[in-house]
């Protein structure tokens, strides 16, 4: 499996997945001039994304979907309390309304929705699995609930958000009703906060951790590498920045698979995770 986060912050987010020739996005919220140069910088080709999962409807993380998906024709998998809260003209040919715990399976990738709090529609982060290795995306996590901590355990690639540092919160100059907005649990995980749930659940399956979705404002990397890296001697510590794509890794499977057809399902809850 492949995986980068092309961008990750409060200015913009975008993660991509991949296992043999089916690729996909976990939003597009920068624009079309960006995401093209950072897959460029990786060497991914646009026109090879089969699918794009949306977590939620913040600005942050749909940015650029609506010109990308249409250029590419890419189908796009988000739930209706996204799709309402995003107010996007998404052609009915490209838009898949799931559960927030549904799986989709493209080829070899089984796609699964995470529900989580976040004070958005109906949102949901997402886990993507080859059937061996795991990958999971938790961002804009406002507390973090069972759902997460399952994430988390059964994880070998965790991009965890850490958003926030609390004193620079508490001492900087965004207004109150903003501060609280974003540590009222239905906001965003601090550094601490992040640290702790890392801490209680993972597991020693995980490989590589990344930490990401930082606050230009109330965060630094500096600050959380310091805060992470003395519990990751034995994980891969990685932290996405807001301005750059991250490397293009690749973590490989125990045993050898074979590809399946491409099959877009709009809706398999039956075998939900979570």
């Amino acid at each position: 499996m492949r995986y980068s986060a092309l961008a990750s912050g409060s200015n913009g987010n975008c993660y991509y997945v991949a296992k043999d020739n089916i690729a996909v996005l976990i939003d597009v919220g920068i624009n079309s001039k960006h995401i093209h140069l950072r897959m460029d910088n990786l060497g991914i080709n646009p026109a090879d994304i089969n699918a794009i999962f949306v977590t939620h409807e913040h600005t942050d993380h749909i940015r650029g979907l609506a010109v990308f998906s249409r250029r590419y024709q890419i189908p796009i998998f988000m739930t209706q309390g996204t799709y309402d809260g995003s107010k996007l003209e998404i052609p009915a040919h490209l838009l898949n309304i799931i559960q927030t715990n549904s799986m989709v399976q493209l080829g070899p990738l089984s796609i699964y929705g995470v529900p989580k709090f976040h004070d958005a529609r109906e949102p949901c982060s997402f886990l993507v699995s080859d059937g061996i290795h795991n990958i999971s995306v938790l961002t804009d996590i406002g507390r973090v609930c069972d759902n997460i901590k399952k994430a988390i355990k059964i994880s070998d690639v965790l991009l965890l958000e850490s958003n926030f540092d609390e004193d620079l919160l508490e001492n900087g100059r965004y207004p109150h009703y903003l501060k609280n907005r974003i540590r009222s649990g239905d906001g965003h995980l601090s550094n601490s906060c992040s640290l702790a749930a890392l801490l209680a659940s993972k597991t020693s399956r995980l490989k590589h951790l990344i930490l990401g979705h930082l606050s230009g404002e109330n965060n630094t990397t500096a600050i959380v590498e310091q805060t992470f890296s003395p519990h990751c001697q034995d994980v891969k510590l990685s932290i996405a920045n807001r301005v750059e794509n991250t490397a293009l890794f690749e973590l490989n499977a125990e045993v050898n698979q074979v590809a399946e057809t491409l099959c877009l399902k709009k809706v398999a809850a039956q075998v939900s995770l979570f």
